[in-house]
């Protein structure tokens, strides 16, 4: 065995340990109290408030979109700042480029009123 692999398996067992041992504390640890509103689906013990087939409002989508386009921004951002060094001035002007233009389209949507909640 290659002494490259030693450190990715070891990374791994532990990754699988934290999460077997999380999950064997909380059923251990965790309080059993069964409630009939601790059963009902979507709602962790708060009473409902309206029915399961309410319409939500556009709003909703549109800001669970949101979100997902700038989080998708952090994933290029993670690998860009790791080789930042390499890249040099070219690398920078570009990532300046990436978030103008995201945050531009913030802008954008912030005026036209995209974020708000009435």
């Amino acid at each position: 065995m290659s002494t490259d692999v030693v450190p990715l398996i070891l990374w791994i067992l532990l990754i699988v340990a934290t999460g077997a041992g999380m999950l064997i504390s909380s059923h251990l640890l965790g309080p059993r109290l069964r409630r009939r509103e601790k059963l009902d689906p979507y709602e962790c013990g708060v009473p409902q408030m309206a029915g399961s087939r309410d319409r939500f409002p556009v709003k909703f989508y549109l800001v669970a979109i949101l979100f997902i386009l700038f989080d998708i921004e952090t994933v290029f951002l993670i690998p860009w700042s790791v080789v930042y060094k390499g890249l040099g001035i070219p690398g920078l002007v570009e990532m300046f480029v990436f978030i103008g233009i995201l945050g531009f389209g913030l802008y954008y949507l912030w005026k036209r009123g995209a974020l708000e909640w009435e």
